[in-house]
């Protein structure tokens, strides 16, 4: 693979990635008021061509937080039921990160195109 093939795909398996996360921002932010949910994460390795790989979606261990509603049907004896472990600031600022890091890998791979249509002009005069 040329040094051009490797460049696009190294910026579109960063597009992916940055994809894939903010897709499960999105769902924590959906979830953060149900009962039991989990904030999800993705992990990133790197690939043999330099290329980004999905890792695994983890479920955050931290405790869920204690709400105290009766009424709910969840609620046990002692009226208090599970909640969410989103932190709703925490995925804000995630999922804010994620699109700037996408941004950035469009650009590069909008750079590695016009370097490619530039490169193909050149060979054609």
């Amino acid at each position: 693979m040329s040094e051009l093939g490797k460049s696009l795909a190294a910026s579109m398996s960063g597009l992916a990635a940055q994809s894939t996360r903010l897709r499960l921002t999105a769902e924590n932010i959906a979830n953060a008021d149900t009962p039991g949910y989990r904030a999800k994460t993705v992990s990133f390795e790197q690939g043999r061509t330099q290329a980004v790989e999905l890792g695994r979606t983890i479920l955050n261990p931290s405790t869920l937080t204690r709400i105290h509603d009766p009424s709910h049907p969840m609620a046990g004896p002692d009226g208090y039921y599970n909640g969410s472990n989103v932190s709703l600031m925490g995925e804000i600022a995630d999922a804010r990160q994620a699109q700037r890091s996408y941004e950035a890998n469009l650009r590069m791979f909008e750079q590695a195109r016009q370097m490619s249509s530039s490169l193909m002009d050149i060979l054609r005069r």
